[in-house]
Parts: structure tokens; sequence; C-alpha cells
């Protein structure tokens, strides 16, 4: 029973982290589709969204350590 608010947390995580995956993978293609291009993302647009993606998580594990 003590692992059951572990497997819901994980599932919960992995299911938001999907939604905003795919979210955004919808707007970059509608975008593209207006511009009627393909997607164009550089390598300083990666390392935008990777260090995005980190300090969301770095948010999170301060919320977690309250």
């Amino acid at each position: 029973m003590e692992n059951n608010w572990k497997t819901k947390t994980l599932l919960i995580g992995g299911l938001i982290g999907a939604a905003i995956g795919i979210i955004g993978a919808l707007v970059l293609v509608q975008q593209a589709e207006k511009a009627q291009s393909r997607p164009q993302l550089t390598a300083g647009d990666g390392v935008k969204v990777g260090l995005g993606v980190l300090a969301v998580l770095k948010l999170l594990a301060e919320l977690g350590a309250r």
C-alpha cells in the first residue's frame, strides 16, 4: 500500500508530460502550416527547450523538498 502513492505520482506525471509534449508538437505543426514550410529547429532552439525543461524540473524538485 505504501508504493501506491508513488505509482499514482509517476502515472500522473507521465500523463501530464505526454500531454504537454503533444500540445507542444501540435503548436509547432500549426506554426509550420501557417508558414507553409517544415518546422525548422536549430541547435540553439534545442538548447533553449532543454534549459527550459531543466528549469521546470528544478522548480518541481524544490517544491518536493519543502
